[in-house]
């Protein structure tokens, strides 16, 4: 690891594996000082089994009982499933994805409701998880706030953990994250070494000031992390970016198939940040099937949103709020 990055790694990253890692109460007290509003956000398509768990959860105890949040947002993303229903009944705020500034239309990928969510919440400190997270993660969000709270200079946090991978029934304690150990962190290394003391590069898990947030573009696909990893590094510096142990992440894993569509986006999310004048649009994969080999290809070019910022009705309904 290139010192700088070594440095970084060590200096930056912090430990916050439970609840009991933090002082609650001391970041409550940042958070009044500062006069921050908080919003968390569950970007989510056919999440019914496992959103409204998490989502009530968090409403339970970071807006009830301890009021370190101010609103948790789930944006629906064209759910043909009753993720919608189940998410407003555990008590989060609910929007769809297309629902919010219209006028731009809508498009699939998990970053185009993240980028809406901007515009859809009042935070000036923002915290997102995936909706499909399981077991006990309460602590993920004071862990995710906290270098926010405590530092100025910090302006965007990613979580990281270790990932278990769950196959038919089997757990693996470590196995997950294969695009990441197999496309995102090679690539990041190469391109951009200061970056390599980041554990999960493509975690769904951090936390961002929105005036960080709402000036870089986002990838509308699953390559959304990794650009907002690399935008943010060029906007706030190394030392404007931290991270946070979280101990150990569950949810629901993909196959091979599906890992190959995400590392193509991540790819092309990736080449296009690097200068790469011509990125390839398309991922061919291949079925075995019995008359031989089935070749499938999907749409990976980079398909991203400008930032929030450049958005007239945004800076329109930012203005009015201040």
């Amino acid at each position: 690891m290139r010192p700088d990055a070594r440095a970084w790694f060590s200096g930056r990253t912090t430990p916050a594996r439970s609840l009991a890692d933090l002082d609650v109460a001391a970041l409550l007290r940042a958070k009044r000082r500062g006069g921050h509003r908080v919003s968390v956000v569950l970007p989510a398509r056919d999440e019914e089994a496992t959103v409204g768990r998490l989502a009530g959860e968090l409403v339970d105890w970071w807006v009830r009982r301890v009021p370190l949040v101010d609103e948790v947002l789930v944006v629906d993303s064209d759910s043909g499933d009753r993720t919608a229903e189940v998410a407003r009944a555990a008590g989060a705020d609910v929007v769809a994805a297309a629902d919010v500034l219209p006028a731009h239309g809508t498009r699939p990928g998990k970053g185009e409701a993240l980028w809406k969510s901007l515009a859809a919440t009042t935070g000036d400190l923002l915290v997102f998880l995936d909706a499909d997270l399981l077991g006990d993660v309460r602590h993920y969000v004071p862990g995710l706030l906290a270098p926010l709270l405590t530092d100025p200079q910090v302006g965007y946090v990613k979580g990281c953990y270790t990932r278990p991978l769950e196959v038919d029934g089997r757990s693996v304690p470590a196995g997950g994250g294969r695009v990441t150990e197999l496309t995102a962190r090679p690539l990041l290394n190469a391109l951009w070494p200061e970056l390599a003391g980041f554990v999960q590069p493509l975690g769904g898990e951090y936390a961002g000031r929105r005036e960080a947030l709402e000036q870089v573009p986002f990838v509308s696909g699953y390559g959304v992390e990794v650009g907002l990893l690399v935008d943010l590094l060029g906007l706030l510096g190394l030392g404007g970016l931290a991270q946070v142990d979280l101990g150990v992440r569950r949810h629901t894993s993909q196959d091979q198939e599906a890992l190959g569509r995400m590392a193509g986006q991540v790819v092309s999310a990736v080449l296009a940040r690097s200068g790469s004048a011509d990125v390839g649009g398309l991922l061919t994969q291949f079925r075995a099937g019995d008359g031989g080999f089935v070749p499938i290809s999907t749409p990976v070019a980079v398909d991203e949103r400008p930032p929030m910022v450049t958005v007239p009705e945004y800076r329109a309904s930012r203005a009015g709020a201040v």
